[in-house]
C-alpha cells in the first residue's frame, strides 16, 4: 500500500500555516483510496531528543573504537530511519523560526543524515532514498523578496534542500508561503491579502502534488 510519512514541526497547534498545508496534502493523499495510508510524526508534540552522542553522526562501522552509543539511542535512530525508508512519499512542514528550521526538525534531520547509511559514505555507498519524492512546506512570518534586505535570511529552505536533495538524493518539491504574520504584526498588515492569496495558491499546489506523487 502506498504510504505517506507526514511530518510537522510547528509549535503552533492552532494557527500554523505549515500544519494547515501538510494536513491538506495528507487529506488529498487519503482521498485517493483506502490503500493510501499515512504515518504521522509530530516533532513538536512528541519531540525527538537531540543526539545523545556525536557517535550517532556515523554508521556503526565508521565509529572509532572508543565511541559508543546507548542501545536505546541506537534503536531510536534506526526506528526513525526505517520509518523514512518505508515511506513512498514524505511531506514535511517547517515554519521559519529565527530564520531557520525549528530545533525539533533539526533533531530529526540529525538522525537521518548519516554517511554510509542514507548518505553516501567515503566508499560511495548508494543513496537508498534516491528519487523518493518529498514535499517541503516552509512558512515564513515575514517577507524575503528578491532585492530586499532580507532576501537571503531564509536559512530553512537551503538546509532542507541540501540535506534532502543533495545528501539523501530525494526529489524535493518545495512549497513556500510568506507574510504569514500579516494578521498579527501591524507592519505586515498591508500584505494580508497577498499572504491569503499565496496561501490559497499553495493549498492548490499541495493538493495537486498529493494526487500525483507516489
Amino acid at each position: 500500500m502506498p504510504s505517506l510519512l507526514h511530518i510537522d514541526s510547528s509549535a503552533d497547534l492552532s494557527h500554523s500555516r505549515s500544519r494547515a498545508l501538510t494536513a491538506a496534502f495528507a487529506d488529498a493523499w487519503r482521498a485517493r483510496g483506502p490503500e493510501y495510508t499515512v504515518v504521522r510524526r509530530d516533532l513538536h508534540v512528541a519531540p525527538l531528543p537531540h543526539l545523545e552522542t556525536s557517535a550517532l553522526h556515523w554508521a556503526a562501522a565508521d565509529r572509532r573504537a572508543e565511541e559508543s552509543v546507548p542501545d536505546a539511542a541506537e534503536q531510536l535512530r534506526q526506528d526513525v530511519i526505517d520509518e523514512l525508508l518505508a515511506a513512498d512519499v514524505v511531506v514535511i512542514g517547517s515554519p521559519l523560526y529565527n530564520y531557520t528550521v525549528p530545533s525539533s526538525l533539526k533533531a530529526w534531520l540529525d538522525r537521518v543524515h548519516i554517511p554510509g547509511v542514507l548518505v553516501p559514505g567515503p566508499d560511495g555507498t548508494p543513496q537508498p532514498l534516491a528519487g523518493r519524492p518529498v514535499v517541503t512546506v516552509v512558512s515564513r512570518g515575514g517577507t524575503y523578496d528578491a532585492g530586499t534586505p532580507t532576501e537571503h535570511w531564509d536559512h530553512a529552505s537551503p538546509v532542507l534542500d541540501i540535506i534532502l536533495r543533495t545528501a539523501l538524493g530525494m526529489t524535493v518539491h518545495p512549497v513556500v508561503v510568506s507574510a504569514t504574520l500579516a494578521d498579527r504584526l501591524p507592519g505586515l498588515a498591508p500584505l494580508a491579502d497577498h499572504a491569503a492569496a499565496e496561501f490559497a495558491d499553495a493549498t492548490v499546489v499541495v493538493e495537486r502534488l498529493a494526487t500525483t506523487l507516489g
